[in-house]
Formats: structure tokens, C-alpha cells, sequence
């Protein structure tokens, strides 16, 4: 899927981050009668209204003592090496921590000092993002037993670290008992696919290659398509209907499942049972217009929205690929179900690229659909 605009798509995210566009651009005025288009504004509100943010109202001491904070995120996925901190990377969990550094306090610092480690802060997030993949409204936490230490202080702080590449959209003290990811009850994910020369919803060379007879034969085998015969002769599809596509993924919707077979660089022991099952609120596609930025023409795009309780390792990635070469075949409406009972991943397409992926938010109270861009 390489051999797309994936600039453009690049191009708007980062335009996104700096706050000079917003997701609910990417819909044309005509498309807002079927999408549930939100300002993004609105979003915030609706989603933290309710979060376990509230500290604690009396004084605390002891262990109690410490002050925990909450760190909205917005940063450009084409900048990082993706969230993880790793040696020698530029990750955005290492630019985070760095400048976090000066609100440690003083026994920690000791203790770092005296092993010979750099001076940094501790964050959680509510989900490790690939590289590449933008965030919009990532959730983190951060701890420290200062009492001086203020939200506006943090802020600038990390919008400092990498001017126009992560932007802290809000900072608020919230109470120990609060995990950016254990506390979360779903997240939601947008892909945006562009189609070549924004006119026709063409297969990439990619996905025409994982159509060819030696890897679509696992789907033949799942008894998904009766066009064999026609593949064989060569007559492979080199379009898809972004309709098709939106109808295999809402068949995934209001479903416990277990997407073993849509995840990738799992360990053994999350490969089978609870750890891969995940429950899909939402899961929708339409296609949309991505506004030209600095430079080039409107494109026409594929968004895709998906909601679900957890992702497993490039679920969203592999999903959209497969979902693409899936409606490309003409399979049934069902073929994605299907496909959870394969024995072999082969069985799904390799991730889409992560150019197009964006965390949107994260949700701490149940999730309601009027959130949704696309209904």
C-alpha cells in the first residue's frame, strides 16, 4: 500500500497537531447527514467530563502525599520512532520523560544520581503507539512528591520539548487511583486510506500481491469465496467498494471476539484465550475528502472509525488491510468473522501502512455513539 499519497495524509496530521486543522475537516457538508461530525472541542468534553480526575480533597500524607497528573497528548506519528522509549530512537515517550525531569523529586533524584541514570520523569500511557502513528488525544500520567509542582508548569514544559510535533493539549491533577490505561473502558482509532489521484478506490500493488494465488488460497480454504476459478485464470480485482468495506466491519460490531488472527509481534502466551479477545463498540467506513494543506489538491480518502474496549499489536493495521482485499474479492458479508476461526495468520493481510492511523481519544466513561464521526 506504499505506492499511495501518503504525504498528504502525513501533511494533515501534522497540520492537525498544530491545531490548524481538525478531524471533522475531513468530512465534505454534503457527507454530514451520515456522519456524526463533532467539533473537536466537543469531543474533549464529552469523553473526560466524567474521568476519575478528581484529587482527593482533604490533605494527603505518607504515601498519599504524592501529586498525580494527567497529560492529554497530541503529537505527528511521521516525527517519532513511535511512543516507546528505546535507546538511541526519538521516541515520544523519551521526549516526554526528559522534560519531565525537572518536576522529580529530591529522593528520586538521589537514587538516579547515585546509579548514574539521566534525570527523568516516569509516565504511563493509556496505549503504546507504533511508529508513524499519529495521536490526537493520547492520555499519559505522571507522579512526583512535589507540592509546587503546577499543571501550567507541565504544559509548557512538554510543548517546549518539540515545538509542532507534540502539543500537551491539557494538564490536570487527578487521584492516585486513576491509570491512563487501566482505567480506560474503550479507545478509538481513525485510518485514513487515500485513494491514488483521489478519483478511484484502487488496490494498492500491495494488497494486489496478497491477492495472488499462494497467500489467497488460506482464504479459499476458509470456503469465503466461490471465485476461484477466476483467480486462477488471473483475473484478479484491482478495485473495492469503500460501501463493501463498511458493511464486513460492522458485522464485527457489539461482538467479543478473539482477533488472534488480525494481531502481529505477540508473545506465545497472549495468543490464545482472554488476552486476545476484544469487544468492538464501533466499526465503520465512509469516504471523506482530506483539505489540501500547504500544498496539492483536496484528495478523496476511505476513513475508517473503530472503537473497541483494547487493540491488540497492529489489530487496526491488519484489519484495514484485510477488510480492503476482502471487499476487492466480493466476499460475503461475514468473511471477517470467519476469519477469526483460521489456524494461520497468513490467513489476514500484512498491516496497512501506519501513515494513516491516528489514536483519536480515549474514553473513561462508557462509551455513547453520538460521539462517532461516522454513523
Amino acid at each position: 500500500m506504499s505506492a499511495r499519497p501518503w504525504q498528504k495524509v502525513n501533511d494533515f496530521y501534522a497540520e492537525m497537531v498544530q491545531g490548524r486543522v481538525s478531524l471533522s475537516d475531513l468530512f465534505r457538508k454534503e457527507l454530514l447527514q451520515t456522519c456524526a461530525v463533532h467539533d473537536d472541542t466537543e469531543i474533549i468534553e464529552d469523553i473526560h467530563e466524567n474521568d476519575i480526575d478528581s484529587a482527593p480533597a482533604k490533605d494527603r500524607t505518607g504515601r498519599w502525599a504524592r501529586v498525580t497528573f494527567k497529560v492529554l497528548l497530541s503529537y505527528h506519528g511521521g516525527s517519532f520512532q513511535g511512543w516507546q522509549k528505546q535507546p538511541g530512537l526519538n521516541t515520544v515517550q523519551g521526549i516526554i520523560e526528559r522534560s519531565l525531569g525537572k518536576f522529580v523529586d529530591e529522593k528520586k533524584t538521589q537514587l538516579l544520581n547515585e546509579k548514574n541514570l539521566p534525570i527523568e520523569g516516569c509516565v504511563v500511557v493509556a496505549g503504546r503507539t507504533d511508529k508513524g502513528v499519529t495521536a490526537f488525544q493520547q492520555v499519559c500520567s505522571f507522579y512526583t512528591w512535589r507540592k509546587d509542582v503546577k499543571p501550567q508548569d507541565i504544559k509548557s514544559t512538554i510543548n517546549d520539548a518539540a515545538p509542532g510535533k507534540i502539543n500537551a493539549i491539557s494538564v490536570t491533577e487527578v487521584s492516585r487511583e486513576f491509570h491512563p490505561n487501566f482505567s480506560a473502558k474503550w479507545r478509538r482509532y481513525l485510518y485514513v486510506f487515500p485513494f491514488n489521484d483521489g478519483k478511484e478506490a484502487e488496490l494498492s500493488s500491495q494488497v494486489e500481491k496478497d491477492l495472488n494465488e499462494h497467500d489467497y488460497a488460506f482464504t479459499l480454504d476458509n470456503g469465503l469465496h466461490d471465485d476461484k476459478d477466476q483467480i486462477e485464470a488471473g483475473n484478479k480485482p484491482t478495485r473495492f467498494e469503500v460501501s463493501k468495506v463498511n458493511q464486513l466491519l460492522s458485522q464485527l460490531e457489539g461482538k467479543l471476539l478473539s482477533y488472534k488472527m488480525f494481531a502481529r509481534d505477540t508473545k506465545a502466551s497472549r495468543n490464545v484465550g482472554p488476552p486476545t479477545e476484544c469487544f468492538v463498540f464501533h466499526a465503520r467506513a465512509t469516504e471523506a475528502i482530506l483539505p489540501c494543506t500547504q500544498a496539492g489538491s483536496e484528495t478523496k480518502i476511505m476513513c475508517i472509525e473503530l472503537v473497541a474496549n483494547r487493540f491488540l499489536r497492529k489489530m487496526v493495521r491488519v484489519l484495514v488491510a484485510t477488510a480492503v482485499r476482502e471487499a476487492a474479492a466480493g466476499a460475503e458479508e461475514d468473511a471477517l468473522l470467519k476469519l477469526m476461526d483460521a489456524t494461520c495468520r497468513r490467513a489476514t493481510a500484512p498491516p496497512s501502512p501506519p501513515d494513516g492511523l491516528c489514536l483519536v481519544d480515549v474514553g473513561y466513561t462508557d462509551f455513547d455513539k453520538k460521539i462517532c464521526f461516522i454513523s
